[in-house]
């Protein structure tokens, strides 16, 4: 079992940075690839970005060059730095872990969500 626990939302004006905190139960990080996603006001969820426990990162076209994620594990935890916010940013940011173990089983977890809000 792995538990995900995001921390760092909150409100920002548009313009503004905030940094979002992905904290592992357990010692994950290498052998699973992470992600944030993340579901606005009347949308779907959505990818944001992905890091692969290889190091291959991926970013949704409307984030890249604004988001950055990345890992710790050390810390068992992964972060995405936000900058440049726009009210289009404001949304519950979801942290998840995926790997396929033995026997080609899907192992996914999800975190509880953080709320980030772009506002004046």
């Amino acid at each position: 079992q792995v538990q995900l626990a995001e921390s760092g939302g909150g409100l920002v004006q548009p313009g503004g940075s905030l940094r979002l905190s992905c904290a592992a139960s357990g010692n994950i990080l290498s052998i699973y690839d992470m992600g944030w996603y993340r579901q606005g006001p009347g949308k779907q969820r959505e990818l944001v970005a992905t890091d692969t426990s290889s190091g291959s990162t991926n970013y949704a076209a409307s984030v890249k060059g604004r988001f950055t994620i990345s890992r710790d594990n050390a810390k068992n935890t992964v972060y995405l730095q936000m900058n440049s916010l726009k009210p289009e940013d404001t949304a519950v940011y979801y942290c998840n872990a995926q790997k396929i173990g033995g026997l080609g089983w899907r192992y996914e977890y999800w975190g509880q969500g953080t709320q980030v809000t772009v506002s004046s």
